[in-house]
């Protein structure tokens, strides 16, 4: 039986929450299926955001082609639609040469982009945004929020009150346009084919053991010169509203840089907002349609052969899958 044409072909992701040992499983299953990964992860496209992103070496890629991974400026702020646009174009690149792709990553908003188009969104006014994101620095993301209950309440409905970049721009498409977002976001195009063959794996390690290891991670990048990488992010003129700065594990950096807390209190709340952002994104996926979950850890070898166990399983695979690709 010959090989299913691309478009009939699976398009994996290995999704979960921050410290799960996502990419630990994505390399290996690339490893196992002749696959190249697309980095699906909000922070990690950012360059020179280095210490809390977890960005895997290139030793630890262990030979694993990566795309979209450490290749924005962190002065730019990058949309979703961006991503999704870039993801695409690699995804079209990657099973042209005939390789599996594997997004990696636990930014559901990147992912929801790629399965539903973003609608075509007017260019990011800086003046706009910079007077949004003092006004977030001075009265906190609530604050935001409650800013988009007014001007648009259908958007604000949709939307956590912590989710501070997504406020963001929806106050931002309302002051640059005159209309809500939620009045614009019909207009969206319709999903590319790309969207219908997504199979979403997401991991969920015990609650317990997540947070010990976000906790420890945590203690790790403070110790590896996590300050010091902001205080020179900041001093080559990166803005600290930026959105590679306003990323957990740097938000309270630059505070502390800032005078407004002690170091241990940047170190305690750091722990406490991504345990939170943790859990915010086990529920983002435990909304989306069609996830399959993984119990544990992504560097478990264990979960990584019932994962490759099941994706031998997969109807139309290419006849070549099951080959293990030489290390």
């Amino acid at each position: 039986m010959s090989s299913p044409p691309h478009n009939q072909r699976p398009v994996l992701v290995i999704a979960g929450p921050t410290a799960s040992g996502k990419s630990a499983l994505g390399i290996a299953v690339a490893l196992r299926f002749g696959g190249e990964i697309i980095n699906c992860d909000s922070v990690q496209v950012y360059q020179k955001i280095e210490i809390a992103t977890a960005k895997v070496s290139p030793a630890e890629q262990r030979g694993v082609p990566h795309h979209l991974l450490d290749f924005v400026p962190p002065e730019i702020n990058y949309t979703a639609g961006a991503w999704a646009a870039a993801a695409l174009d690699k995804i079209a690149e990657i099973e042209g040469r005939g390789a599996l792709v594997v997004l990696v990553g636990g930014t559901g908003f990147y992912l929801r982009a790629l399965r539903e188009p973003l609608f075509p969104s007017p260019p990011t006014d800086e003046h706009v945004r910079r007077r949004l994101s003092v006004l977030r620095e001075q009265r906190g993301a609530e604050h935001l929020h409650r800013l988009l209950r007014r001007l648009d309440p259908l958007a604000a409905a949709r939307l956590h009150p912590r989710d501070w970049s997504r406020v963001q721009r929806a106050l931002e498409v309302r002051l640059q346009t005159g209309r809500p977002l939620s009045a614009q976001q019909p207009a969206r195009p319709a999903p590319p084919e790309t969207a219908a063959r997504l199979r979403v794996f997401a991991l969920a390690p015990p609650r317990e053991q997540l947070y010990e290891r976000i906790n420890r991670r945590t203690e790790e990048h403070f110790r590896a010169g996590l300050i010091k990488e902001v205080r020179e992010l900041l001093a080559a003129g990166v803005p600290a509203a930026s959105n590679a700065l306003g990323a957990h594990g740097y938000r309270r950096v630059v505070e502390y840089l800032r005078g407004e807390r002690t170091r241990e209190s940047a170190i305690e709340q750091t722990k406490l907002d991504v345990r939170h952002y943790a859990k915010r994104q086990l529920t983002w996926f435990r909304r989306e349609p069609g996830v399959e979950w993984l119990a544990g850890f992504g560097d478990d070898a264990e979960v990584q052969r019932q994962l490759i166990r099941r994706l031998t399983e997969l109807p139309l695979w290419p006849d070549d899958a099951a080959a293990p690709r030489a290390s």
